[in-house]
């Protein structure tokens, strides 16, 4: 999987977008996943938001809460994004709602929204902590205190609300929160020229102008990235303002919330990770919309920055926990990993969105990256517990979690995973285009006429890939493009019974067939699943002399429950393409790879150091996904194995 090329320059000025979430039913690996977010996770997320003091902090009948999490250095408190929390757990619920309905659930989240409606102000504002615990502090403090940041999730929980359900209620609450938000910022007299500290209203509010055909939504979204680190710099006089110090605050750089230059001055990812991926999330966004190739430029710029130097083979970003997010270029610890669930959701996000110009392999190969081991780390097969970081090593320390004090993660997860059909197709006015792969069966519009493209695959543990198109009352021409990824070496696709030469159609990396189709068309896809190893750069210096297995789109780890303790301890000997598959039953059959290996032996004695190197004896190495560690005994993890060399074989590469 090469990552070293920077994407060529997107001229196209047609506009993909994704098709909306009810559009795809899926079934294999992610519609497993998606069947565990109905059966369990959506209520839990309900349930532990209740458990924690949500519901009456937004309830006006009962006595304000108070300060419930103790406020931080930073004069803020957790407890301020509560809000943003209800948000994502209600767009989980309404993605769910889609494949599974649940009366009971949707009504607890109809008498949440009755909650909202009668705590929204006259004026539109709405916002728990700042009307019911500080409400003297409202725009306070933009740098810090997250009051766009909440409106933003609440405004995507109300448009995948709407959708599911046609209930305009949330819908309504946010537009009005919105259209205040166009009175009180801007450059006008008593108008506030700032933006939030935390980037997410950006994307929000491009959600809230497709879903209600406003522009003005899809400006005030504008607003906030155009200003963005614009000199007087708002948080500075924001914070002159109010008489605090302007540098003395908790991170001391705006390179933590990326606003230390104009967006389109950046050229390196900094600062902490989700914030960055939000943003540039937006940005895509407002690219597409606006046909703005001076915020596509600047996004390849820092896309590049992000996948040649700063990224984790996971899709995983972010190492540190001190800024939840970047360091130096090249630093990638593995068992300090902070790599939060909430980045790689935001990478994929980024991603997604970078393709609304066109189809670029470049793009949907780190989307699949990052989604498939980065994100669905984060929540467990039962869908009842998460990671809030995703280290790519353990001592056996590591485990899933209930809840957090910071319960970000676990509906950002729960909802990705909800939605991720939305994810592998995108649709332009003569073309769709397929992204991901996986069982499913998806419904385009194409010129007023309805077409349907059906998957059968056992992807990604298999990559024979048979598509089906159907929907079609008469022939008609457009185009299909199909995601060919960079680690598929020898992919073959036939259009009937006819072979295409991959080559002659192949375009950024996606083979693009343009011909008149019919009902009952078939294609068939092969992606040979080959297992390789990776290696690093060799300035990744955690990583010198190991590399690591994947197959497929799969990054692969050993694990103490399969191997034993002192997983370091091993040398993988054997050849990757000899690898012998095994089904594994409590990761739900997931294919498992065994390698050969060498093991050190625990004879060394009692002293600490000696002259002699450790005797050695042969083993058998077990791997399995890595997003499903953890899901069975506790124990240590490795990603990175020792090789004998530490370079590449002849068969063992991979680019």
């Amino acid at each position: 999987m090469d990552t070293t090329a920077m994407p060529s320059a997107q001229t196209r000025t047609r506009t993909f977008r994704p098709l909306p979430v009810p559009s795809v039913t899926l079934g294999g690996l992610f519609g497993e996943r998606q069947d565990a977010v109905c059966a369990t996770t959506a209520e839990t997320l309900l349930d532990r938001c209740v458990e924690a003091g949500m519901l009456d902090a937004i309830d006006v009948t009962k006595p304000s809460p108070g300060i419930v999490i103790p406020l931080q250095p930073w004069s803020g408190s957790t407890q301020m994004f509560w809000d943003s929390d209800l948000g994502k757990s209600i767009e989980t619920v309404a993605y769910s709602l889609y494949r599974k309905p649940n009366p009971k659930l949707e009504a607890r989240v109809d008498a949440i929204i009755d909650l909202y409606e009668k705590l929204q102000d006259e004026d539109g504002y709405v916002n728990a902590w700042f009307q019911r615990i500080q409400p003297e502090k409202r725009w306070s403090n933009l740098r810090d205190f997250h009051e766009l940041y909440c409106a933003g999730h609440l405004m995507e929980g109300a448009v995948a609300y709407y959708q599911a359900t046609g209930k305009r209620k949330l819908l309504d609450i946010m537009c009005r929160f919105a259209d205040y938000m166009i009175t009180m910022f801007g450059h006008g007299e008593g108008q506030i020229p700032g933006y939030c500290g935390h980037e997410e209203i950006e994307l929000a509010l491009v959600k809230l102008a497709r879903v209600t055909g406003e522009r003005k939504y899809l400006d005030l979204s504008k607003f906030f990235i155009d200003e963005r680190g614009t000199e007087p710099h708002y948080f500075t006089q924001e914070a002159i303002r109010d008489g605090r110090d302007p540098k003395n605050f908790i991170q001391k750089t705006y390179e933590y919330s990326q606003s230390h230059k104009p967006v389109r001055e950046q050229t390196h990812v900094v600062g902490h990770a989700v914030r960055a991926m939000y943003l540039y999330s937006g940005m895509a966004d407002i690219a597409a919309e606006y046909g703005d190739d001076s915020l596509t430029k600047a996004l390849e710029t820092l896309w590049s920055d992000l996948v040649t130097r700063q990224m984790y083979i996971t899709g995983g970003i972010g190492p540190a926990a001190s800024n939840e997010g970047f360091t130096e270029p090249y630093d990638l610890p593995n068992e300090s990993a902070y790599a939060e669930t909430c980045a790689s959701v935001g990478l994929v996000f980024w991603a997604n969105r970078m393709l609304g110009r066109g189809p670029n392999r470049d793009y949907a190969d780190i989307m699949e990256q990052a989604l498939y081991n980065g994100a669905l780390s984060g929540l467990s097969l039962d869908g009842k517990t998460f990671f809030y970081e995703n280290p790519l090593e353990s001592a056996g320390k590591h485990h899933r979690w209930v809840w957090h004090h910071c319960p970000c993660c676990p509906p950002n997860i729960a909802r990705l995973v909800a939605s991720i059909g939305s994810y592998m197709y995108a649709v332009a006015d003569d073309e769709i285009a397929v992204h991901l792969y996986g069982e499913s069966q998806a419904r385009f519009e194409i010129a007023g006429t309805v077409v349907t493209l059906a998957q059968q695959t056992r992807y990604p543990w298999d990559g024979a890939i048979a598509l089906t198109l159907g929907g079609l009352e008469t022939p008609q021409s457009f185009a299909i493009s199909l995601r060919i990824p960079g680690w598929a070496k020898g992919a073959k696709l036939t259009v009937g019974a006819e072979p295409v030469d991959l080559a002659a159609v192949t375009v950024d990396g996606y083979a693009r067939i343009e011909r008149i189709w019919s009902a009952g068309d078939q294609m068939r896809l092969d992606l040979p699943l080959n297992p390789r190893f990776l290696h690093a750069n060799p300035l990744v210096r955690q990583d010198a002399g190991r590399a690591a297995l994947m197959r497929g789109p799969l990054v692969y780890c050993a694990e103490e429950v399969d191997n034993g303790t002192g997983l370091n301890r091993l040398t993988v000997t054997g050849d990757p393409q000899a690898a012998r598959e095994a089904s594994v039953e409590g990761l739900k059959n997931a294919v498992a790879l065994d390698l050969d290996a060498e093991q050190d032996r625990a004879d060394w004695g009692s002293t600490l150091y000696r002259e002699a190197p450790p005797q050695t004896q042969p083993a058998k190495a077990r791997f399995v996904p890595y997003a499903l560690w953890d899901n069975r005994a506790p124990g240590e993890m490795l990603v990175w194995m020792r090789r004998p060399d530490g370079r590449q074989t002849k068969t063992g590469s991979g680019a």
